[in-house]
């Protein structure tokens, strides 16, 4: 039996250790067995339990702390998970193998890893060799989509991991609960956005003819092949939940293999039971 996969991505601050956690509780109340793989060198605490835990491996602290690296924040998560492909036995190791398996691998939030470093490429074609079938879930704070030109930002961010690591991948805005209601009815119209109007919205401000036309072709493709939409995540709305789960599983096609539950026995009836009685004193009462 196949086994899936989430890869949670998005840039720092998006809400993926907030997503992971959301989904296990869930999960949990569906009765779906989910495990958590954190794969950001750099995080601190969770919320949840994690099945594997890449600070095991290396931390970026350490990195940074080594004289003879000298590395920064950036440059130190980089070499972390530049060591990380290089030791993919170590996630083997982690996982296992377990036959309908069901795993969040909780990312980091630096964009160059799923733009132009094949670090994350590598993880996706590793996991597909392990019989996994992956889904890429993209998310961005509901809060930072609020006007044309940063949607359009974040589109294209989304749009880049896309392209980078060829997976099915779900679009989702998170911490839509702490919108305002006037900023949620505002943000429907980026859930399935117009862009041909964004452009409209957008092209007074734009002084440069050149800028000008570089965000119309922009938005025109966007639109033109229906290449990005988005779901709203509300983590206090379980039906909300829900339908963005139901899209990933979608994705990765989970359940198809599950063995058909036979439904429970009934108890079998006393063998003395009279049904006439039981009529009889129906129809007196």
């Amino acid at each position: 039996m196949p086994r899936y996969a989430q890869l949670v991505m998005g840039p720092a601050g998006s809400g993926k250790s907030t997503y992971c956690s959301t989904i296990l509780q869930h999960c949990e109340v569906l009765n779906r067995s989910v495990q958590v793989v954190n794969l950001d060198p750099a995080a601190e605490h969770f919320s949840y339990p994690v099945m594997a835990d890449i600070r095991e491996l290396i931390q970026v602290d350490d990195v940074m702390e080594d004289p003879s690296l000298r590395f920064g924040p950036n440059g130190g998560l980089i070499f972390c998970m530049d060591y990380f492909s290089n030791n993919f036995d170590w996630l083997e190791e982690s996982l296992g193998h377990v036959e309908d398996d069901y795993i969040l691998f909780d990312c980091p939030g630096q964009i160059e890893l799923y733009t132009h470093l094949p670090v994350m490429k590598q993880l996706v074609e590793q996991l597909q060799m392990w019989e996994f079938r992956v889904c890429g879930v993209f998310l961005v704070d509901s809060q930072f989509m609020v006007e044309s030109f940063k949607f359009i930002s974040g589109v294209m961010a989304a749009l880049s991991a896309m392209v980078s690591l060829e997976i099915p991948q779900i679009n989702v805005m998170t911490k839509m609960d702490l919108l305002s209601p006037r900023a949620k009815k505002e943000l429907q119209k980026y859930l399935d956005p117009d862009m041909y109007s964004m452009i409209e919205d957008s092209s007074d401000s734009i002084r440069s003819s050149k800028f000008k036309k570089l965000t119309r072709a922009i938005c025109e493709l966007i639109e033109d092949y229906s290449m990005v939409r988005f779901l709203p995540l509300d983590r206090t709305d379980e039906e909300g939940v829900n339908i963005v789960l139901q899209h990933i599983d979608f994705c990765i096609q989970y359940g198809e293999d599950l063995e058909v539950k036979e439904p429970k026995e009934v108890d079998e009836e006393p063998s003395n039971l009279n049904y006439d009685e039981i009529f009889a004193d129906t129809g007196t009462s």
